[in-house]
């Protein structure tokens, strides 16, 4: 059978891996909403940093999962690896359900992490492998908006369970019906795509990185740029799903208005990057970066003034804006400065760095918050998302990729 490259080639399977991101997406919409309420009313956690300690061992076990299933994609090959995150993630609901005490639910957040890490970065790259150099902005843009409009429905639906029917059951046997369905699709409809890099290879203009991770990581100042900004991005949103829920409660609004404020933020950036996909594909991924950093910093420090639902539901809208700008150039941005044989590992290498910022913004939230309040991480992290913006306006550069592309052969035979 031929193997091609490009969006319209390969719709059918492309459009299989965006349905399955989206019931990745909602794996995580599960916690959104309920476990901060659920540490206090359930577990009687009352210090910040405890109770934001789930989104610290999430983090992390993303993080380093993100490094190795890039490190390993080549070897085990990118379907086998996704449905491992599948087969992982299905105890979750169950340990949250029946949950005697916090390390129950700390347990579930490692296998969450070590799900989400195989799962959504095995979707990521096999789209990237699917559509070659043309649209992958878009492609980007529309697996990472099934993904997070997926989270916000069902953080939204969650909250809505939760404030009829109580904190549990009933919003997490949701999560078993995503892992069930999630696992048979991968198995049994979704396809491999190594053949799709071995053709992209033989074209390819890119030079090969000395060091992949510390290339990755700063010392080139693209991809460098790009991963610090991801980290924080990452850093500011682990605090948005740990402490906002509690500062929305602490200004008086009920679970259903606080459910509708946290859903707003990921629905717009859900349905933001429909759009701002496919802007990577056209415009200068270095201004895209800056613009949505900056966005994001503001977004956040105008929280400081905001009582009002109105003004938060606004703020959260503003966020998610800047927030859907930067997701889906970050990872085409990364695909550009690296060769195809080296792209899974330096996308681990970048996502491992990125979601290390959730426990980075879940740490630094819950320390500060301790010590001097609610409003004091809001300011900290604000500015620490505007000073990442300028890291990216004054040390990445507009570079774009010089294609000497020989004709590329549009059929090789599968084995």
């Amino acid at each position: 059978m031929a193997v091609q490259l490009g969006l319209k080639e390969n719709w059918k399977q492309f459009t299989l891996l965006v349905i399955v991101n989206a019931f990745v997406g909602g794996m995580i919409g599960l916690e959104r909403t309920i476990i901060p309420q659920l540490a206090e009313a359930d577990f009687g956690l009352a210090a910040k940093s405890a109770i934001l300690s789930f989104i610290v061992v999430f983090g992390v076990a993303k993080a380093i999962t993100n490094y190795y299933t890039g490190a390993l994609a080549n070897r085990f090959g990118r379907k086998n690896l996704l449905i491992a995150g599948w087969i992982l993630a299905l105890p979750v609901p169950l340990l949250l359900i029946n949950a005697p005490s916090w390390n129950w639910i700390i347990a579930a957040n490692i296998f969450l992490g070590v799900s989400q890490g195989l799962t959504w970065s095995s979707t990521v790259v096999m789209k990237i492998d699917l559509v070659g150099e043309k649209d992958r902005g878009f492609a980007m843009g529309l697996n990472e908006f099934a993904g997070y409009i997926a989270l916000a429905a069902i953080a939204f639906l969650t909250g809505w369970i939760a404030s009829h029917y109580g904190l549990r059951p009933y919003p997490f046997y949701i999560g078993i019906v995503l892992g069930i369905v999630g696992l048979l699709m991968s198995w049994l409809l979704i396809k491999d795509t190594h053949h799709h890099v071995k053709l992209e290879s033989v074209t390819s203009t890119i030079p090969l990185l000395k060091n992949i991770f510390w290339d990755t990581t700063w010392k080139h100042k693209n991809l460098g740029s790009i991963t610090q900004a991801g980290l924080i991005n990452n850093l500011n949103d682990g605090m948005v799903w740990g402490l906002f829920p509690m500062l929305l409660v602490s200004k008086g609004f009920d679970l259903h208005e606080t459910g509708i404020i946290m859903a707003t933020y990921p629905a717009v950036w859900g349905l933001g990057q429909l759009y701002s996909g496919k802007l990577a594909d056209q415009y200068c991924k270095k201004t895209l970066l800056f613009i949505g950093m900056f966005v994001q910093g503001v977004a956040l420090l105008a929280m400081l003034w905001a009582n009002s639902f109105t003004g938060f539901l606004v703020l959260s809208s503003l966020l998610g804006i800047g927030t859907a700008i930067v997701y889906p150039t970050f990872l085409a941005a990364i695909s550009d400065y690296t060769h195809p044989d080296q792209r899974p590992k330096s996308i681990g290498i970048f996502r491992l760095w990125r979601d290390l910022g959730y426990a980075m913004g879940a740490i630094a939230t819950g320390l500060i918050a301790d010590r001097f309040g609610l409003v004091a991480p809001i300011l900290a992290i604000g500015l620490l998302t505007v000073a990442s913006s300028m890291i990216v306006k004054f040390r990445m550069s507009c570079f774009k990729q010089k294609s000497s592309r020989i004709p590329v052969p549009l059929a090789v035979t599968r084995t």
